[in-house]
């Protein structure tokens, strides 16, 4: 089965503070993205892989494959305005069958097993995300009013999200100019049904200050 992976690298540091897309600041002595590219090619270095951009953003990121010797070899998609839009234009540039998995630039600290889980039961299901569950009290806040939630009916969802690649086309062919939250959402207003596996909880979205130097320390503990 032909295994493709599309990489939305569309952040642009804002929530960071800072004038570099986060995409592009350092873990380790290498950019987030890098280590991203390096969590799938360990995975499968075979996999077809696709990183999406800002139009503006590539020639910078050209720059940095060089400077820092980024091997996992891939090639680049110029974005569209949204992130829905960008995944779209990615799809497009797939062709045949298989799987593809969509995922965060900046969660570079996805597991192989994560990975793995995700691959494996897409392959079955057609459709599959990795979730956590939510450890805080939760409440449910509309208008004026305020009512307790279950926390065990929620969860947080990560990414990699793993889809049959032509169901996945297709589903995008439908969105029209409605905004979603992830590409499950995608997906489930196609009518297709959706697999979940446990996630990691390393796979952190790093797009604040905080949470770069939370990834420091767990990339730390993990070397």
């Amino acid at each position: 089965m032909n295994k493709h992976l599309i990489i939305v690298a569309g952040g642009s540091g804002q929530r960071m503070g800072s004038t570099v897309p986060k995409q592009f600041l350092l873990l380790a002595g290498q950019p987030i993205l890098a280590h991203t590219l390096q969590a799938f090619f360990d995975y499968d270095p075979q996999m077809n892989t696709v990183v999406v951009l800002p139009q503006e953003h590539l020639s910078t990121w050209q720059n940095l494959v060089q400077k820092y010797s980024i091997a996992p070899p891939h090639s680049l998609a110029a974005g569209g305005s949204t992130r829905t839009q960008s995944v779209a234009h990615a799809l497009q540039t797939l062709g045949g069958t298989g799987v593809v998995a969509i995922h965060d630039a900046v969660r570079p600290l996805v597991s192989r097993a994560t990975i793995e889980q995700c691959f494996a039961q897409a392959l079955i299901a057609g459709a599959c995300i990795p979730i956590r569950p939510i450890t805080d009290a939760l409440r449910r806040i509309k208008g004026q009013e305020n009512t307790a939630q279950n926390k065990e009916d929620f969860f947080t969802v990560q990414t990699p999200q793993v889809f049959d690649l032509q169901k996945i086309k297709r589903a995008y062919s439908q969105i029209g100019n409605t905004p979603y939250a992830d590409d499950a959402a995608v997906m489930e207003n196609a009518g297709y049904p959706i697999s979940t596996v446990m996630g990691n909880a390393e796979n952190i979205k790093i797009t604040t200050p905080f949470d770069l130097k939370w990834a420091e320390i767990l990339w730390a503990l993990q070397s």
